[in-house]
């Protein structure tokens, strides 16, 4: 497989960097003083939140439909910084492999992100970050994985036919579509799913 590779593409949120959503509805329910069950059963990735990843709304339209969908009277602040309690740290083993085999194939993330987002895990991250040689961002492009779209700009922007891309994603949708673009793609479920297919790059001399 190393050999039909030119460039790995790997996913963020999940795969490089540990998220918790319980994070996100126990701010919220603390600032609007509820309990977070309802918080938790009215959340759902919907079309504000897809629209808020390919950057045709901005944070503040975004939190007004939450208040709308969740029906919480919070002010922007505390939706933002709930919103940005999501990311917990990165996930060292994923982390150490890429740094193994970053001289070795190009490297580059995708991520399903809005910018909101981005603000927060972008500085803290940083170092995370350093062995990619760009990161592609869904409210930057304007289109969002699982989209044919998505994949199309990407592999055009890296500049290798959609074949030569091993894709690493935990969301199964995303690889899915991933592979009906023509990517490769591994569903990444722990860091040993990485570790596995980067063996040919770790095994090289």
């Amino acid at each position: 497989m190393a050999a039909r590779v030119q460039a790995l593409l790997f996913d963020l949120g999940g795969v490089l960097i540990e998220l918790d959503w319980e994070r996100v509805f126990s701010h919220w329910a603390r600032s609007a003083s509820q309990p977070i069950e309802p918080i938790r059963a009215r959340f759902h990735f919907d079309a504000p939140y897809q629209r808020h990843e390919r950057g045709e709304i901005d944070a503040a339209a975004y939190y007004a439909s939450l208040r709308d969908s969740l029906g919480l009277d919070l002010t922007h602040e505390q939706f933002d910084t709930g919103w940005k309690a999501v990311f917990v740290r990165e996930i060292p083993d994923t982390i150490a492999l890429l740094r193994r085999v970053a001289e070795r194939v190009p490297l580059y993330a995708f991520s399903n992100s809005n910018r909101a987002h981005q603000e927060a895990w972008s500085p803290r991250f940083a170092d995370a970050l350093r062995p990619f040689r760009k990161v592609f961002v869904s409210s930057d492009l304007g289109v969002r994985k699982p989209e044919r779209a998505a994949f199309e700009q990407v592999a055009r922007e890296i500049g290798v036919p959609l074949g030569a891309i091993l894709f690493f994603d935990d969301t199964p949708e995303n690889v899915e579509g991933a592979l009906a673009a023509g990517l490769q793609a591994v569903h990444v479920r722990s860091p040993q799913d990485v570790e596995h297919a980067l063996r040919p790059w770790l095994d090289a001399p």
